[in-house]
């Protein structure tokens, strides 16, 4: 069986276990957020808290709520990592530099997982465990609880509240993450992944040398981790290593552990609004934007382009020999569709085009299917933007689920897009004006590629990287610290100011001149909105760049 063979089975065996398990999984997360019910551990932790359980928030309310649980979660971890040294299984490591601890910090808390360090020589046990591991249940539970929020701001009427966060975030935490990760943990420790609290073992290598082998706490990690979409490795190799990425069926599991929850949760929308087929029509364009992504990164990667690619008849560098180039591809795209981060092959290696699929997830706000949570909602506001320009077309005030998109609403909606490229942009043009993009490996277009990479990474809340460029010093850990900030958190804001001002509406009847937002024409219409979008934005730099350099 040939290798491209092997890799078309591997998608496609991914893609029918994702579509089983849309309706039973979706169904199960509507659920936990729509239940009324609480265990006795979800009571003692309201107590611990002091959140009503039965009091439900304004949209200020529980924006409050997320950035003051998040500001408190940033400070906490950045103390953790400071203290280091003075913790229970540090491992003798040192504390953390100011600037790594910061950027460290906010990286995990904004759902990032940026990491300018290598993580077994880093960071102790009792760091990943208690401070980065925490940070990946929490972090993709705020994700959610932020795209439930909308979800009820089109699905309730005449209201103000949109639930209550300190609730949502309790039970996602405990009721869809934790039961998941305890028993990927059990099967990736059957898989071969490390999980002790070993301080390292040192081994006699093939060449008669020694080498010590980090031990820790790995499999559990790895399990929220890529459930998560969060993609920090607890080694500098991330999943390339093996102690965390064992096999190929372990590859496939970690696949399949990054896209559930994205691709389930349009099952909970649909549910929530009362409209089912509406579920459908997010995941469909969830489902087009990924396939094409994921066909041409494998294509561009397969082609080889490239002066030693096409004199060794493949594009084998930085990629490992058990997953070849198929499965690394699929794992390349489906990392930066998602906003997991975790690599499994090295992308600055890529070829000029396949290195360019990558950020271009990225540069779609990465909505195919995106983070959990953050992919719905920025889809939804795509969605939004679609019906309001279709509006503009028809010349009629746009509708979406029998809401008017106003000046209000579409105001919401287009602060949530443009944020995002403002920073990216700003940010890659002052690495240039200050000197700092000297840092990168390269030099013309590939440099241009690696520090425009790294601010797209940065601002999306990704983490993956091209990993040809410094970014362990004060300047790059402060101003991507920031990107990543502004990037998580001003888009959280306007998604709950969307939320707030739809919930108060009262519904609109649908009429002749509505659009159909359930069919295949506005699945299209939003997949050509997203990308055209994009483009508009992005493209002068991509010219510069992996275009220029491919072309």
């Amino acid at each position: 069986m040939s290798t491209t063979t092997a890799g078309v089975i591997f998608i496609v065996v991914l893609a029918a276990a994702l579509v089983a398990a849309y309706r039973p999984f979706g169904d199960y997360m509507y659920n936990v957020v729509a239940g009324t019910r609480h265990s006795r551990v979800e009571r003692g932790i309201y107590r611990l808290i002091g959140a009503d359980k039965r009091a439900e928030q304004s949209w200020g309310v529980y924006a409050r709520s997320v950035l003051a649980f998040s500001a408190v979660s940033i400070l906490f971890l950045y103390a953790f990592l400071r203290l280091q040294d003075k913790l229970w299984l540090s491992l003798g490591l040192d504390p953390v530099t100011n600037h790594v601890a910061w950027n460290t910090a906010v990286s995990f808390v904004t759902n990032t997982n940026w990491q300018a360090y290598s993580g077994e020589s880093t960071m102790g046990h009792l760091v990943q465990m208690a401070g980065l591991a925490v940070q990946n249940f929490v972090s993709a539970s705020v994700g959610i609880a932020v795209a439930v929020a909308l979800v009820r701001g089109f699905a309730r009427s005449r209201t103000d509240k949109l639930g209550n966060f300190w609730v949502d975030l309790t039970r996602i935490t405990l009721r869809i993450l934790l039961p998941i990760a305890v028993v990927g943990t059990v099967v990736f420790i059957a898989a071969g992944m490390v999980q002790n609290l070993h301080g390292g073992t040192d081994v006699t290598t093939l060449t008669g040398g020694t080498q010590t082998l980090t031990g820790g706490p790995v499999a559990s990690q790895e399990v929220i981790k890529e459930l998560g979409t969060n993609g920090g490795g607890f080694y500098n190799t991330n999943s390339a290593h093996p102690f965390e990425n064992p096999t190929t069926w372990t590859n496939w599991l970690q696949l399949f552990l990054i896209f559930v929850i994205p691709f389930s949760l349009p099952r909970v929308f649909g549910r929530l609004v009362g409209q089912n087929r509406q579920g459908y029509a997010i995941v469909a364009v969830m489902a087009i934007l990924a396939i094409a992504s994921i066909a041409l990164t494998n294509a561009f990667e397969l082609a080889g382009d490239g002066t030693v690619p096409q004199a060794i008849g493949a594009a084998m560098e930085g990629k490992d020999v058990r997953f070849g180039i198929p499965n690394s591809a699929t794992f390349g795209a489906a990392t930066t569709l998602t906003s997991t981060g975790a690599v499994n092959s090295f992308h600055d290696s890529y070829t000029a085009l396949g290195g360019m699929m990558p950020m271009f997830n990225m540069m779609l706000g990465e909505v195919a299917p995106g983070g959990v949570g953050a992919g719905l909602y920025g889809l939804l506001i795509l969605a939004v933007i679609t019906v309001f320009v279709a509006g503009l077309m028809v010349g009629r005030t746009p509708e979406y689920l029998g809401k008017k998109i106003g000046a209000r609403e579409i105001k919401f909606a287009s602060l949530y897009f443009l944020i995002t490229p403002t920073l990216v942009l700003a940010g890659t043009a002052l690495a240039f004006g200050t000197g700092n993009n000297a840092t990168a490996l390269n030099v013309g277009p590939h440099g241009l590629s690696e520090v425009l990479y790294a601010f797209t990474s940065a601002a999306n809340n990704n983490g993956s990287a091209f990993g040809g460029i410094t970014v362990n010093t004060g300047w790059w850990d402060t101003t991507l610290g920031l990107a990543m900030l502004f990037g998580r958190f001003l888009p959280i804001i306007f998604v709950l100011g969307l939320a707030g001002s739809l919930a108060r509406q009262k519904p609109v009847p649908a009429s002749e001149g509505t659009l159909p937002t359930h069919r295949p024409l506005f699945v299209g219409m939003v997949v050509g909105v997203t990308v055209i979008l994009v483009a508009l934005t992005f493209l002068p730099a991509l010219a510069l760049g992996p275009l220029a350099e491919g072309l």
